[in-house]
């Protein structure tokens, strides 16, 4: 049964009596089996939560200290009739030393005693008053709750019956300046739990979460983290109750804080997505060497059915709505310092754009204007050049000089219908088929213009295609495939028509308000066959190549994670399900669209102009991705396997 490399992980917060070892373990049993229900692997409850955190001088007490090992005889039991693998705070006896560990449970074998490093004895909490650090331990066999383990402090990761690798630190071993999480996942943990018992003050829940998100980024890990909440004691502070999950810095699930109720928090985790990451980055790699950890096997338990419940964002190009100014905004700024810089550099103030009325060229348009407003260059140095030709539409063609009259640039009109049927003739091609050839010539011809008049004027010609294009290969080689500086070069397309939103929101002119707006509208087309009788497009490249959407998100998770075709098709579906915008027929036709285009167009990605990268996918071939024009499709394209 395939999981397609995601694992499901919980982390708890239970109804909890401080000294009531009988009551806790009740309440952690509970939980285990209702996780279990649900399929979780591996749960995590919080720091001490067999005795509570907050005994203080009781964990002096012999009889809390017997109480709290039976509690974990009878949890070991309750495990018995669960898959989950359970790990519960508990303070251990090893020697003369008294241990906050972490006890890590699974079918009534206890896999692993893991005691806490870093003890924090200032304000209200004084640990070292109670409790040794795993610094101050030897490895040691002891007996507890009946069976035999080494309690060691040296790092130990758990592995799944799947291979997934685990380590556990414990609440203030995240901050320290050198977490314990660092060498587990430098060992290869996929994964790190954290047992915590934090108090709430103003602004240390903003500063907790931070770090967490941080220290998962950093180790590239899922960090699961469950802290101590309602029940335990308000003497002098209070528990609010934190559970986090996150994935490579990004938060999954997030428990209510102060809430008075137990909560289970429960996140999948995509283990394939962060070894990707990790094979990727060369200084991860770098880091790895030397670091080593004891690994325990957990059980071996039966496989579940799969089931995909994380939600899967069908536009991960597209930045959330609260994010969306300040991302946009970053963006143009990348393009604009960009194109700033090669203006300098080759000492012109002129450019030259072909000015479509579409959405690419106005992008770049917009990113020009920035780029000369800035340099506090006249903005008639941009030298726009709108081309019509057999297939142009009015309304473009409007939409066209209205914004090159708006904007203040240097206006052009040159028709390219006498060159073109010039050029026909002169390599014998009859007009009225409508083929490839009959549409590239004007692409090339419009490209030759345009470098032309940038000789005529001593400027640069301004790319305007897009990164969702230059996947599918959908440019005429030496035609719009090329130029001086391609500002849009990773930007897909589903993100253009936010950017000029963005633009829309902060121009107090409205007349061009109404422009961007009509551009928006309109359909995506190369205007390369004639319209219809009516005078619309005829040529819709979502017709003819399919949706943008789709291509993007097949182009992320196949470029940014390295996902096989089965798991892109199996994430789109869900992805799309909710309404339904396409079924499993038509994203399987799409997808095998994108993989043979992707694999046959690369020679025109390979000389690729220079641009600006923006985002963390990039089709540079001097940079993010490097292919041979050649490669072979077939394992990519002959999958067309049953998801399951």
């Amino acid at each position: 049964m395939k999981n397609y490399g995601f694992i499901k992980v919980a982390a708890a917060i239970p109804a909890v009596r401080v000294a009531d070892c009988d009551f806790n373990t009740t309440e952690m049993a509970r939980i285990m089996s209702e996780a279990d229900k649900q399929d979780v692997r591996v749960l995590v409850f919080p720091e001490l939560s067999v005795t509570g955190y907050t005994c203080q001088d009781l964990f002096r007490q012999n009889i809390l200290i017997t109480a709290a090992e039976k509690s974990v005889v009878s949890l070991l039991n309750s495990s018995m009739h669960v898959d989950v693998i359970a790990i519960i705070g508990v303070p251990v006896v090893v020697g003369d030393l008294l241990l906050n560990c972490a006890a890590v449970i699974q079918k009534g074998v206890l896999l692993a005693l893991i005691p806490k490093t870093y003890l924090p004895n200032y304000s209200e909490f004084y640990e070292k008053r109670w409790f040794a650090s795993s610094q101050d331990l030897e490895a040691k066999e002891i007996v507890f709750a009946g069976q035999r383990i080494v309690v060691s402090p040296k790092p130990t990761l758990i592995r799944t019956h799947d291979g997934i690798l685990f380590g556990v630190e414990i609440c203030e071993d995240v901050w320290a300046p050198d977490p314990p999480s660092n060498y587990l996942a430098l060992a290869g943990a996929d994964l790190i739990f954290n047992l915590s018992a934090s108090d709430e003050l103003i602004g240390k829940h903003d500063y907790l979460k931070g770090l967490l998100a941080q220290q998962s980024a950093r180790t590239i890990t899922g960090y699961v983290y469950s802290g101590s909440g309602f029940g335990e004691s308000t003497q002098d502070v209070v528990y609010g109750g934190n559970a986090m999950i996150f994935e490579n810095g990004q938060l999954l699930e997030e428990a209510e804080r102060f809430s008075l109720k137990p909560q289970l928090k429960i996140a999948q985790i995509d283990v394939e997505r962060l070894r990707n990451e990790r094979r990727s980055n060369s200084t991860y790699v770098n880091a790895q060497r030397g670091h080593q950890a004891t690994i325990v096997d957990a059980v071996d338990v039966v496989e579940r059915p799969f089931h995909l419940t994380r939600p899967i964002d069908p536009h991960p190009f597209i930045p959330k709505d609260e994010d969306m100014a300040r991302s946009c905004e970053e963006i143009f700024s990348i393009q604009v310092c960009g194109l700033a810089k090669r203006l300098v550099h080759t000492h012109s103030q002129k450019v030259v754009i072909g000015v479509s009325g579409g959405l690419d060229s106005t992008l770049a348009l917009l990113v020009c204007i920035r780029t000369f407003d800035k340099l506090g260059y006249d903005r008639k140095g941009i030298v726009g050049v709108t081309m019509p030709g057999f297939g142009t539409t009015d309304f473009t063609y409007q939409n066209a000089i209205a914004l090159m009259k708006l904007m203040g640039i240097t206006m052009r009109e040159i028709s390219i219908a006498k060159a073109v049927r010039q050029h026909f003739e002169d390599i014998g091609h009859d007009e009225s088929v409508h083929d490839v050839t009959y549409e590239n010539g004007q692409a090339r011809e419009r490209t030759q213009i345009l470098m032309d008049v940038a000789n005529q004027v001593g400027g640069l010609v301004i790319g305007t295609g897009d990164l969702s294009e230059l996947a599918l290969g959908w440019a005429t080689y030496n035609g719009d495939h090329m130029s001086m500086y391609g500002v849009n070069a990773s930007v897909p397309k589903t993100l253009i028509q936010h950017l000029i939103r963005y633009e829309i929101s902060r121009t107090p002119d409205e007349q061009l308000a109404e422009t961007l707006r009509n551009v928006i509208e309109t359909p995506i087309s190369p205007e390369l066959t004639p319209a219809d009788e009516n005078g619309h497009i005829k040529q819709k490249t979502e017709d003819l190549v399919g949706p943008y959407e789709l291509h993007d998100f097949f182009l992320y998770h196949f470029l940014r994670h390295g996902f096989s075709p089965e798991k892109i098709l199996m994430l789109a579906l869900h992805a799309f399900s909710n309404p339904s915008t396409y079924d499993e027929a038509t994203i399987r036709k799409w997808l095998q669209t994108f993989l043979r285009r992707f694999f046959a167009q690369q020679f025109k990605r390979s000389c690729l102009p220079d641009g600006p990268k923006v985002g963390s996918v990039s089709l540079s071939p001097r940079g993010d991705w490097r292919m041979p024009s050649d490669a072979n499709a077939t394992i990519w394209q002959k999958w067309q396997g049953e998801i399951q």
